[in-house]
């Protein structure tokens, strides 16, 4: 189906022309009542139709006995009915061609029959081609086209359309988010559930095709279309919509649980990492930096170069906010002496004009001082985002006045100006309302607002770096190479060292021997200090059974080497010249079950469990980005040499990582697992020592072998 095709399918759901609510009930309180008063309150402009036996109307709306009874097919139906029902009403809903439907039900029946009533609503979904919204959620609000499919009615305040969507797997973030905050003015907020026809990446690509929409948050669970999922996210990221992602699941306990929660494989956190740093997409830790972030990307004014400039009336909450800006590494401005002149002629006696400014002096005409001083930091060319920090609170005349404050600031400059609250606090004071609706983000608690400012500078500054290029492999490997990959064993040393070789990524020469003079005899043509290691099949990890000499120098050295580790292990073992000196690094990847193959830079040796210091990607990329990758490591300041140790040569190393993604492309599907441990990366070059290369047609168990 066209992307144009998807959005007309979605359009009978998020936009119907008529509308029917099964289940409706006059009861108020109930379920029943909320579905009906939801559709009514919300203003919806279609023809509405409530299905009920027991009532000719409910609140004004014509009532009927079932769905065929209605007086004309229905676009969308939102199915209010037990689980024991809901089965039937969807056949019932189908039959009559309604076009979509809308389920809160969990859709799980006690005593059930394979396959699952889930699985039957799935199947039945799919061959009437019906997009569904649910089951087990909350269904959605689009309030830019006036309908509101849930049942339980929003409040009253909300109403209109705001630039934020909003598309979560929790039905209470849902109403946490959607229904209590005043701040946040949605354009659609929907609430898919268990997915059972339309996934995640459906709406988000609804929301991209509005015109309202200028930022998507996503509280995910799990993924279930994998191909339309990247596929949204690149739209996004071509037209400039930013997303923010609450991804969950990223601990085995809570990978579990959402699990059981969305009937989904979850998938391993680090592929949504590599997918959420290929395409842009902002990941947040909870969900008050979600909000934050939202609220600042969804503004009118998008940041410019430059750093965070600040204004204060506590000295304190300005030192609190410079330790906070340097953990979250948030630039502060360097204003120029323009404005520290400007500064200094508005401050009382005693107060630096500094950025951050603390602008509290006695209090006299503190309106004029911090109005002129507010907009003078606005105004410097190094800011970005100008804020004043302070809290929000109706009726409290100074709170009001830096809100004015904030408002002639921003009349005055071209930058976003925001009000920061130094605590948090849910966002429905009426000061903080109608600052948001002048287009001034009041962001709650010191640290998620700068979390947000962080991410709003990260965007600016990805829209300069290099376009993601690929890397093509070199013709004709992937068919050398395939026949080995579909045997069920492990690649052994020598075999991992050639696939690299034959893919560009550095190897050290080496020779497989099986007797001691062989040993001796490969030394000697290799040269200067070698490593002996097993080569015995099955012994994927050396080191643990004593299967590795190293620094061997003269034939008595190897003879010694040998006898001592074939006479426990077995005859053959693998000669290789000893890497010069450098930093140990660790290439690596898996196969993840939603995006597919994964790669890793990291901290090598012993440090890859110690620092748990890794990057992760998509492969394939070029040097440019494989630099980018390798420049966010921890250990990254080691290979500019450290303690008289000469600097790593970056682009080898780079271009040693990039080979390995274009490899790691190349073999997509016929590999489950790498392991180059370690990888050195020298002032000479960059090569790859060892390698464990587990095949993909190895059976799942014979692939566990620690790390």
């Amino acid at each position: 189906m066209t992307e144009q095709g998807r959005a007309a399918w979605l359009a009978p759901l998020l936009k119907p022309a008529t509308m029917a609510v099964v289940g409706a009930s006059p009861k108020a309180g109930s379920a029943g009542f909320g579905m009906i008063r939801s559709a009514i309150n919300c203003g919806f402009e279609g023809r509405l139709y409530c299905v009920n036996p027991n009532y000719k109307e409910i609140e004004g709306v014509p009532c009927f006995p079932t769905i065929a009874a209605l007086p004309e097919r229905i676009d969308h139906a939102i199915l209010g009915v037990a689980n024991a029902r809901l089965e039937a009403v969807l056949q019932e809903a189908v039959a009559n061609k309604v076009k979509a439907a809308t389920i809160f039900s969990s859709c799980y029946v006690q005593d059930d029959i394979e396959p699952r009533m889930l699985d039957r609503l799935r199947k039945l979904a799919r061959e009437a081609n019906m997009p569904i919204c649910g089951g087990n959620g909350m269904g959605f609000l689009n309030l830019q086209d006036k309908v509101d499919a849930t049942a339980w009615p929003p409040p009253d305040w909300i109403k209109g359309g705001g630039h934020m969507t909003l598309i979560t797997h929790s039905g209470s973030v849902f109403s946490a988010l959607a229904k209590n905050d005043r701040r946040l003015r949605y354009n659609l907020v929907v609430s898919p559930g268990q997915e059972i026809s339309g996934t995640m990446a459906d709406y988000m690509d609804f929301a991209l095709e509005q015109p309202m929409t200028r930022v998507i948050g996503l509280f995910l669970e799990t993924v279930r279309d994998p191909a339309r999922f990247l596929a949204a996210l690149a739209k996004a990221e071509e037209r400039d919509i930013p997303i923010v992602a609450l991804k969950v699941g990223r601990t085995e306990m809570s990978a579990r649980m959402a699990a059981s929660h969305s009937g989904a494989i979850v998938g391993d956190h680090a592929a949504f990492q590599a997918v959420f740093d290929r395409y842009g997409v902002i990941e947040v830790g909870d969900l008050d930096q979600l909000t934050n972030t939202m609220l600042l990307l969804s503004q009118d004014r998008r940041v410019k170069k430059g750093g965070l400039a600040t204004i204060h009336d506590s000295g304190g909450e300005r030192e609190l906010l410079i330790d906070q800006a340097d953990a979250f590494g948030v630039r502060l401005a360097e204003i120029n002496e323009t404005t520290r002149d400007r500064l200094a002629a508005a401050l009382e006696y005693g107060l630096e004009p500094v950025n951050p400014v603390d602008a509290w002096g006695t209090g006299h005409n503190y309106e004029g001082i911090f109005r002129e001083c507010l907009t003078a930091i606005a105004q410097d060319p190094d800011t970005a985002i100008a804020a004043i920090c302070a809290e929000t609170r109706t009726g409290n005349q100074l709170h009001e006045d830096y809100g004015g404050i904030a408002r002639h600031a921003r009349d005055h400059s071209d930058v976003p100006v925001i009000v920061l609250n130094n605590v948090g606090a849910i966002g429905d004071d009426d000061l903080t309302v109608r600052l948001t609706a002048d287009g001034i983000a009041v962001l709650t608690a010191m640290g998620p607002a700068l979390f947000a400012v962080k991410s709003a500078f990260r965007l600016r500054d990805r829209a300069l770096e290099p376009k993601h290029k690929s890397r093509p492999a070199p013709a004709g490997l992937r068919a050398k190479w395939q026949k080995r990959l579909f045997e069920p064993r492990a690649l052994d040393e020598a075999e991992g060292l050639a696939l690299f070789a034959d893919y560009g990524v550095p190897v050290l020469p080496h020779r497989i021997v099986e007797t001691e003079a062989d040993a001796v005899a490969a030394a000697a043509r290799i040269g200067g200090p070698v490593a002996l290691k097993t080569a015995m099949p099955g012994i994927l990890h050396k080191s643990d059974v004593g299967g590795v000499h190293l620094n061997l120098t003269g034939a008595d050295a190897v003879r010694a080497a040998y006898d001592d580790i074939t006479g426990r292990l077995g005859p053959r073992a693998l000669v290789m010249k000893m890497a010069g000196k450098g930093v140990e690094l660790a290439f690596g990847m898996i196969e993840d079950v939603h995006f597919g193959p994964v790669v890793m830079v990291g901290a090598g040796g012993i440090l890859i469990e110690l620092m748990k210091d890794r990057r992760v990607a998509l492969p394939s990329f070029d040097p440019v980005e494989a630099r980018r990758h390798i420049d966010g490591l921890k250990v990254r300041p080691m290979l500019n040499g450290v303690r008289g140790a000469r600097p790593s040569d970056m682009a080898a190393v780079a271009e040693a990582f990039s080979a390995f993604s274009a490899m790691v492309a190349d073999l997509s599907g016929l590999i489950a697992e790498i392991d180059v441990n370690p990888v050195i990366a020298g002032p000479n070059g960059c090569v790859a020592i060892d390698a464990l290369v587990l095949p993909k047609s190895l059976k799942p168990e014979s692939r566990s072998h620690g790390h």
